[in-house]
């Protein structure tokens, strides 16, 4: 039943999991620093440090993270603000049971700085999106989103704090369902066994 979570930093969504009672085996960073690894330690959960910056190439990077993943031999493993784009290979080790928290309503603006972007196209409702993960970047079968209003005088940072409330709420919710035998993959969709729903909209401003 357990979960390996993947940060690079301070680790909110993994936080928002261990507070939501998901059996977290261990938190694992590319990053020594990361202050997400000192919350994880304190809450007794154990961790790892795999550098990126001590490997040549992403392939071997990537195969000595699923070797330190490996070890706790995880029914899920997601990622939780992990900063590194991930090879095929890696992705096809864990394939299915690899997920991802995405500040953006996919597949609208894949990729970094969405709220940014999102503010620039005009949108008038921004999200996040829990997926499977595959090889091309964020665009893996969606689980669930959650959605919240584009305000007047919004910037990027008050935008993605409204975002970020969401994802506290919805990561918990979609890795519960993956735990629990509730999802089912059917091609390139996920359906929710029950009556579940997978968007949530807040109007909350």
């Amino acid at each position: 039943m357990s979960v390996v979570v993947l940060i690079s930093g301070r680790g909110s969504n993994m936080q928002a999991l261990l507070e939501a009672g998901i059996p977290v085996s261990a938190v694992i960073s590319n990053i020594a620093g990361a202050a997400g690894l000192a919350v994880a330690a304190r809450r007794g959960v154990a961790t790892g440090v795999v550098e990126h910056r001590r490997f040549a190439t992403r392939e071997a990077f990537d195969a000595a993270l699923a070797a330190e993943i490996d070890r706790h031999a995880p029914r899920l493993v997601a990622l939780a603000g992990f900063l590194r784009v991930l090879t095929p290979a890696f992705v096809a080790h864990y394939a299915g049971r690899l997920v991802n928290i995405h500040p953006s309503l996919l597949p609208e603006f894949p990729g970094l700085d969405t709220h940014g972007r999102a503010l620039a196209a005009g949108v008038k409702r921004h999200g996040c999106t829990v997926h499977f993960v595959t090889a091309e970047l964020d665009h893996g079968p969606i689980i669930a989103q959650a959605s919240v209003p584009v305000l007047p005088g919004d910037t990027p940072a008050t935008l993605a704090a409204r975002v970020l409330q969401q994802e506290h709420q919805l990561y918990p919710r979609a890795i519960r369902w993956f735990l629990d035998d509730e999802l089912v993959i059917e091609g390139d969709k996920v359906r929710v066994k029950g009556n579940h729903a997978q968007m949530v909209a807040s109007d909350r401003a």
